[in-house]
């Protein structure tokens, strides 16, 4: 039985984020930020609807919880996003001082893990939660891309 409030729990929550992207034809990440069992922030990417190569998924949680929090610093927050992070986001989030970053799939090309991209030093990164949802929804939608063109 899942327990409200777990990573799985919170990586649901950004999978929905990921299928509301994919039904948009934006590439399917969703990402939330959750601080004391809360989500302060759920987001999407939005890169070809806001013609924006910057509006990853975690950017805009960022965004979106620096507003609610009224502050930029995300020190005692969880980032969930469906898909390791890109050396962007992952710059954006050391200096954002996220103290979590739990993702699904790995991103072996692009992810900052490879890419040994900085994170805060505070920061603690773990993968692999739903995993194989996210990888799938992401091989979907290059499968349909394809397709289309």
């Amino acid at each position: 039985m899942i327990k409200p409030y777990d990573d799985t729990y919170y990586m649901k929550c950004a999978l929905q984020e990921a299928e509301t992207a994919f039904k948009k034809g934006e590439i399917p990440i969703g990402a939330v930020i959750a601080i004391n069992n809360q989500i302060i922030a759920r987001s999407h990417n939005l890169t070809e609807t806001l013609n924006d190569v910057t509006a990853h998924a975690e950017m805009q949680a960022i965004t979106a919880a620096a507003n609610f929090l009224g502050g930029k610093y995300l020190q005692d927050c969880t980032l969930y996003v469906t898909i390791e992070p890109c050396q962007m986001c992952a710059g954006a989030l050391f200096w954002s001082q996220i103290q979590n970053i739990i993702y699904g799939a790995r991103d072996e090309k692009r992810g900052c893990i490879n890419l040994k991209s900085k994170l805060h030093p505070k920061t603690k990164i773990r993968g692999g939660i739903m995993a194989k949802e996210a990888s799938e929804l992401l091989k979907k939608f290059f499968i349909e891309k394809r397709n289309l063109n």
